[in-house]
């Protein structure tokens, strides 16, 4: 993807800021997109790259966010709308509505109001590729996280009916499903429930572990890559065999 302009959303941190490096790193003018000031630092870390901030749950944050991508480099190739917030955790009928209505304006909203701009400058142009992050929640039931395996379903949905429609522009659309993966919102899930060690439920999968955020971002990568370029509508698991057993 060298020269190629790839905007990545949520870059300051975890799974983006790891998709933000590597694309970077190998070759692409890269749009570090994220609500901190840490998106600055990834996109400070190497390579053509440049910083946004931006909050993917607010409408006008996205049309500027994607306007400074297209402003700078003339064109976006590619996306990874991967911003996401930890999920309440709890009973279903515990659930707050506070707590539903925050996951699902950045871990839904924000995912169509992303693509919802990716697509229009895309369509324009005749070509680009589109890599969401859904979750293995998105794939099955999260028993004690009803409101992040809802938004999660949502996205898959989200992807699908975009690469149906959008198929005849040139444009793909993709998803990734990742499992445990070493980040910061794990950190933040095992101490809002204490009963939860990510290595121990890591240990009953096929592989054993827990995944590096490196490894999240490569399979990004490859969807977002003209490797992948008779690919659409499909949703990746990238799980170390999770949701196989």
């Amino acid at each position: 993807m060298n020269g190629s302009v790839v905007l990545v959303t949520g870059a300051g941190s975890g799974i983006g800021r790891a998709a933000a490096e590597l694309f970077a790193g190998r070759g692409a003018c890269v749009v570090a997109a994220g609500r901190s000031g840490s998106a600055a630092e990834t996109a400070d870390a190497g390579g053509r790259a440049i910083a946004v901030q931006a909050d993917v749950s607010v409408e006008s944050d996205v049309e500027r966010m994607v306007a400074a991508a297209v402003s700078t480099y003339g064109t976006l190739d590619a996306a990874f709308n991967n911003a996401g917030i930890a999920p309440p955790v709890g009973p279903f009928e515990q659930l707050s509505t506070a707590s539903w209505e925050l996951s699902s304006s950045v871990n839904l909203r924000g995912v169509w109001l992303c693509m919802k701009q990716e697509l229009a400058v895309m369509v324009r142009q005749g070509h680009g590729a589109i890599v969401n992050t859904s979750s293995v929640a998105g794939l099955v039931g999260n028993a004690g996280g009803a409101a992040y395996s809802a938004v999660k379903h949502g996205v898959i949905g989200l992807t699908r009916s975009a690469a149906a429609e959008h198929g005849q522009h040139g444009i793909r659309v993709n998803a990734i499903a990742p499992g445990l993966t070493r980040t910061g919102m794990l950190r933040q899930l095992e101490e809002l429930d204490e009963s939860l060690d990510a290595d121990v439920v890591a240990s009953q999968t096929p592989l054993g572990r827990v995944a590096t955020p490196q490894e999240i971002a490569e399979a990004a990568y490859w969807l977002a890559s003209p490797r992948a370029s008779f690919v659409t509508g499909h949703v990746l698991a990238v799980d170390g065999g999770e949701t196989c057993v």
